[in-house]
């Protein structure tokens, strides 16, 4: 049900309406007030380039509304001309109003004022038809008969009914009893014994009543069905209406009607999403729209120039503090936004008077300092943006890097009042220029947590010396101020509060953050699903010392009820609260706010929608019975013991009163990782159970990204920065990491090669070519292209391209391979339009427009791509950098491009080398000697911008030792033959076949730089490598069914025996094998393979009926379990009910 407020009716078959229910309609109110009051105050300036140059019916416009005294979304119906002046008559999208508009008063409809949908909603009664009466003079009889048209008294009623205030009744019934409409089933919905009928039946006079069809008899079936009307896809809604009215409704509401879509099953109601929770230390007044907000009149300008939509809630808070001079700390989910603190602070520097005490040298008055030279570069952009609204304030950027000449060579330009920098480059700066900073009075720290995370002990020398300068005995007039911004609080920002800053406004609109701040105890209870209830009981505090309020939220109208009714019987004063008993909130609202004697216990269950409505803040412990369904959800229960949260005095306080328990089930296994990450932010108790469980779920992650690529960071540098949210792959393996096919040989795995970089990633990630001195296969290719495509009459182009296809491209002179990546779908039928590509043999993408390609003659295409990937090893980005500078990455790429390099390979997977050295050799002719010009490492190291990694290959290498045990161990379990073997099963998997062991990785005699090298054993003997295939498995009681992730298969081939399965099949020209040894026993006559959706699925049968702890006997990498098929046998978890979750292997 919906509540929805009627504006205009035109008939029965068309009313305008907003909705103001619940559900995927849900109007949301404040949005649409914010819009217009950005509307208003951008529209009221007489700007000229607003208005429209050309006027035209079905134009969107905004037009100024003499009515309302307001400037309202508006479509043009038509045109008129008058005497003096065109008049247009237009529609209101967001009021159903039409009216005349001067044409001086319509202006360009704004984008960033277009993202809202019209407010107005066009409705149509559903499956209700108009009616007449048809006389027939001849015959002297009348009847009802179908009509296009509703007649003026079945509108004049339609109105009447909308407006009567007490009493229910459904408006479709209504109308078909007084005979103002009729009922009609479209096509789509007519249920099995209406196929027969008639598309319309005439509703004689003379009739008897039983044929008259009644539209709520003949709806509701299809209601619970849950089906989806296809005119629910458009614009207008075909509604059920069912008018609710009570002469207790105030006269407010009382246009408010209740629909019942046909198809929609609507939520009782979302969270509040218009007035989110906040938390503040000290009062502020928020500035909610941009007029109001205390920033330069020319900055609130150039904000709009950018479609500034804002402001949002956290900076409606912290920006007047902040443009006051006052220290604040700011902690928000889009914390890493440095809107939330620009605008404010160049406001505040427009005040010159207040730094006249300052000593006249040159200096600056601010300091901004960023956790990267990245996010240092985005600062410094947008400073130079809106610093030109204020006086001119000549920012820099500083980036440092290990050289002291370059730090000592630093000079400020003349009047620089802000720089911009990096801790590591500060106190790289202060080493050699002590005396700069002796007018600083505004110091910003941009992703404080971060800055702590990285370099704690350099934000902390910054701040003792910001400390000693503004204690001068004359700075004491001048203003001082700290901000801080970030998305996550610490330990180390309430120190900052508590040692650096002067009654600092803290700002926190994250409420899993603001628990932190607060004090919050947070645990995690571990159990089982169906052991909940039981784990709940044990976790309660059923005689507390003092009085004790505890929420205990869930996510359904029947777990609230299960659990009320497990209070209840444990003798505990118990209140429920959910949307099926709406009437009972204001009773269970007196009963929480009442005062309670000590060793009270009350408890209240509840789901999310219910707590905006009740407004609790002084709840001392939530339970999270359910797990919230979004870290929104999870701040708004932990808002509602906001009134116990202890603030920066009380926090070193032993007894902490509020208490947040969250229990973690097999079914949230999902969210593991992401509890463990807030517990550690936390610092609480972790359990040891979480940590494995957790460990559990990473490395099945783990198994389940074979697809993907090997981890780049792992590969430039040795090391993942968080491999727990990494999307990449972090093992090796040896079937998927095989060195790539260049012509008739691989890439070499070990020694020296000639190499040419063509493509520059950064500093030590490029894509180029390996050139064979001996026998230049692209050269030849190379010099073929150019002779073929000399003829015009060759350069033949591609009308229609295909994904993944290649064809030819001219450009610079030279004639490349090119493969298409992506084609926008929108510009297919267009011949001007720009597909992506990429360049095979330099390892660049780009765009170019699909005219430009040329046809590739087979011949062409028979060379593998001859790109490959070249990472220089033992040398990464200082200030624990992730990214290579650009000031590096530009100096190497102008340095080595295009030319040839000698380098010795360390190490190859699949596409991508590793080296070091890699030298640029010039040879002497005349001399018959050749020398080094230089050494990229070396040149990186010199430059002050890199320092040494020696444990990247070693990182490397460990990963590889670890697949090529995992590849020996697995064929020496395919191998073995016991003796006790049934005959039948001897000799299946032959000891010469193809194997993973044959492909593995194995350590050859170190380099001459006494670095390891990998390399594989070589000779004509080895045979082809065969490939184990990915593996998806699920069970339940009495079967296992295994999903082999391969398609189109020929020549397959499945054996069982009674504890084991060897699966085979040849797919495209690979051949893959599966020699799997299982957990349990099988019925060999009764398992079975079959292809299904063009996989193969092998069924087992179980010997026993039983749940398996895991499918094989030793763990395989490419077999996993199927987290899609959990739910079929949740209820009979194949976890040991009673057991701790560190037991279950996947």
């Amino acid at each position: 049900m919906i509540e929805v407020l009627v504006l205009k009716i035109e008939d029965p078959g068309c009313f305008w309406v907003i909705v103001k229910g619940c559900g995927p309609f849900v109007d949301r109110e404040m949005e649409y007030k914010k819009l217009h009051a950005e509307m208003n105050q951008f529209y009221n300036r007489d700007v000229e380039e607003v208005k429209p140059l050309t006027l035209e019916e079905g134009q969107v416009c905004v037009v100024f509304c003499q009515e309302l005294k307001c400037w309202c979304r508006a479509v043009v119906k038509s045109i008129l001309f008058c005497a003096d002046h065109y008049l247009a008559e237009c529609f209101l999208v967001d009021y159903a109003k039409y009216t005349p508009v001067k044409t001086k008063n319509i202006r360009v409809a704004v984008e960033a004022f277009m993202q809202l949908p019209y407010r107005a909603k066009k409705f149509r009664l559903y499956c209700t038809k108009p009616v007449t009466l048809h006389i027939d003079f001849c015959e002297d009889a009348a009847e009802i008969v179908p009509a296009k048209r509703w007649d003026s008294a079945a509108i004049q009623y339609f109105q009447n009914l909308l407006k009567v205030q007490i009493y229910i009744v459904c408006v479709n019934d209504d109308l078909v009893a007084k005979n103002f409409a009729r009922y009609v089933m479209t096509k789509e919905k007519t249920v099995n014994s209406a196929k027969s009928q008639k598309p319309w039946s005439s509703l004689s006079l003379k009739s008897s009543p039983e044929k008259v069809i009644s539209p709520a008899l003949a709806l509701w079936p299809m209601l619970m069905q849950g089906k989806v009307h296809n005119n629910l896809e458009t614009s207008e809604y075909s509604v059920y209406l069912l008018l609710l009215k009570s002469s207790i409704v105030s006269k407010k509401w009382s246009g408010i009607l209740t629909l019942h879509y046909i198809v929609i099953t609507c939520e009782f109601q979302k969270i509040n999403t218009e007035q989110p929770p906040i938390v503040l230390n000290n009062k502020i007044e928020p500035c909610s729209v941009l007029e109001t907000t205390p920033l330069l009149v020319d900055l609130k300008k150039e904000l709009l120039r950018n479609k500034y939509l804002g402001p949002n809630l956290t900076e409606s808070y912290c920006w007047p503090p902040i443009a006051r001079g006052c220290d604040s700390v700011v902690i928000s989910h889009h914390g890493n936004d440095p809107l939330l603190y620009i605008p404010p602070v160049l406001t505040f520097l427009q005040s010159g008077s207040c730094y006249k005490s300052l000593p006249t040298r040159n200096g600056p008055i601010a300091l901004i300092v960023c956790p990267g030279w990245k996010k240092a570069q985005l600062v410094f952009e947008l400073l130079e943006k809106y610093g030109r609204c204020s006086r001119p304030l000549h920012p820099m950027l500083i980036l440092l890097g290990l050289n002291k000449e370059e730090a000592k060579n630093v000079k400020l330009q003349r009047g620089c009042e802000v720089i911009v920098t990096t801790p590591y480059s500060l106190l790289r700066l202060l080493e050699h220029h002590s005396l700069l900073f002796l007018r600083l009075c505004h110091l910003v720290f941009d992703e404080v947590d971060n800055l702590f995370s990285e370099a704690s002990k350099q934000i902390f020398i910054i701040l003792e010396y910001y400390k000693k300068t503004i204690t001068i005995e004359e700075r004491e007039s001048a203003p001082h101020q700290i901000v801080a911004v970030g998305s996550h609080w610490s330990k180390h920002i309430e120190h900052l509060t508590k040692q650096f800053m002067n009654d600092p406004y803290i700002v926190i609109t994250a409420m899993e953050e603001a628990s932190i701040y607060g004090n919050v105890q947070q645990v995690v209870q571990l159990c089982l699903n169906c052991e909940r209830t039981s784990v709940l009981l044990q976790i309660l505090d059923f005689t507390p010392s003092k009085a004790q309020k505890t929420l205990i939220f869930t996510d359904s109208v029947d777990e609230t009820e299960m659990v009320y009714k497990v209070m209840e019987s444990s003798s505990i004063f118990c209140l429920k609260v959910h949307k099926e008993i709406e009437f009972h909130f204001k009773y269970a609202v007196e009963q929480w706010k009442k005062k309670f004697s000590c060793g009270t216990h009350v408890v209240l269950v509840l789901t999310d929608d219910c707590m905006p409505s009740l407004g609790i803040t002084d709840a001392n412990c939530v339970v999270h019975f359910s797990f919230p369904a979004s870290p929104r959800v999870f701040g708004v229960r932990l808002h509602s013991m906001s009134d116990n949260f202890q603030n920066g005095s009380s926090v070193d306080q032993i007894y902490t009163k509020a208490k947040s328990i969250l229990l973690l089930t097999e079914r949230n296994r999902c969210h593991a990782v992401g509890v463990l990450r807030y517990l550690e932010h936390t610092e609480a108790k972790i359990p040891l159970e979480l940590c494995d469980f957790t460990a559990g779920v990473l490395e099945a992650k783990e198994d389940m990204k074979l697809a993907r690529p090997l981890c780049q960071y792992l590969k430039r540098s040795g090391v993942c920065k968080d491999m727990r949210i990494c999307p990449d792959r972090h093992r090796v393996h040896l079937q998927i990491d095989l060195p790539q096919k260049m012509s008739d040989n691989t890439i070499p795995m070990a020694g020296c090669v000639t190499v040419i970089p063509l493509h520059i990633v950064d500093a030590t990630n490029y894509f180029g070519r390996i050139i064979d001195k001996q026998k230049d296969q692209y050269a030849i290719l190379d010099g073929d292209m150019i002779e073929y495509f000399k003829e015009a009459r060759n350069k033949v182009s591609v009308d229609m391209v295909e994904k993944l296809a290649l064809y030819g491209l001219h450009e610079e002179g030279l004639f490349h391979r090119v493969q298409v990546l992506e084609i926008p779908p929108k510009e297919e039928n267009c011949f001007f339009y720009n597909v992506t590509i990429r360049y095979i043999d330099e390892g660049r993408t780009g765009q170019v427009q699909v005219h430009r390609l040329f046809h590739l003659p087979t011949r062409f295409q028979i060379l593998p791509p001859q790109a490959v990937e070249f990472i220089v090893c033992r040398v990464k980005p200082i200030d624990n950098e992730i990214e290579w500078n650009p000031k590096v990455t530009r100096y190497i790429h102008h340095k080595i491009r295009g030319k040839l390099h000698e380098a010795r390979i360390l190490l190859a997977l699949g596409n991508t080398i590793w080296v070091d050295p890699m030298v640029r050799v010039t040879r002497l002719s005349e001399l018959k000697t050749s020398i080094n010009e230089y050494n990229i490492r070396s040149e990186i190291l010199s430059m002050g911008m890199g320092i040494d990694n020696p444990e990247h290959i070693k990182q490397l290498q460990r990963l590889c030792d670890h697949a090529k045990m995992l590849a020996l161990e697995e064929k020496t379990f395919q191998t073995l033959q016991g003796p006790g073997k049934d005959k039948d099963e001897q000799g299946l998997v032959p000891t010469d076949g193809p194997g993973i062991a044959q492909a593995a990785l194995v350590r050859d005699l170190h380099g001459p730089g006494g670095h390891p090298t990998i390399a594989v054993p070589a000779g004509p003997s080895l045979p082809e490598p065969g490939f184990y295939p990915e593996i998806k498995w699920f069970q339940k009681e009495d079967i296992v069914t295994m999903k082999i992730k391969l398609r189109n298969i020929r020549d397959y081939k499945c054996d069982f025996f009674r504890d084991k399965v060897v699966f085979s099949a040849f797919s495209g020209d690979k051949f893959y094998v599966a020699d799997m040894e299982l957990h349990g026993n099988i019925l060999k006559g009764k398992s079975v393979c079959v292809i299904k959706n063009e996989e193969p699925v092998i069924i087992l049968a179980k010997d026993k009926k039983e749940f398996w702890c895991r499918l094989l006997k030793h763990k395989n990498p490419n077999v996993s379990l199927d987290f899609e098929h959990w739910e079929d046998f949740e209820d009979k978890s194949p976890f040991p009910v009673g057991k701790s979750l560190t037991n279950i292997s996947v």
